[in-house]
């Protein structure tokens, strides 16, 4: 199933998103020790990754 989706999907595009989860991990960790700044600035990268993904994605 998961070689489906990666088939599917595209490797990169999959890294991609993993990078994303991690990213909101790590924000919500950092947010939760005190840091709020610092996980606001960190979290704000999940979306703009996602954005250029998006933009990026080449029309068929």
């Amino acid at each position: 199933m998961l070689k489906n989706f990666i088939k599917k999907v595209g490797a990169i595009n999959v890294m991609m998103l993993v990078l994303v989860l991690s990213i909101i991990i790590v924000s919500e960790y950092i947010f939760v020790t005190g840091s709020k700044i610092d996980a606001l600035f960190l979290g704000l990268w999940a979306p703009t990754i996602l954005g250029f993904m998006i933009y990026l994605k080449p029309r068929n």
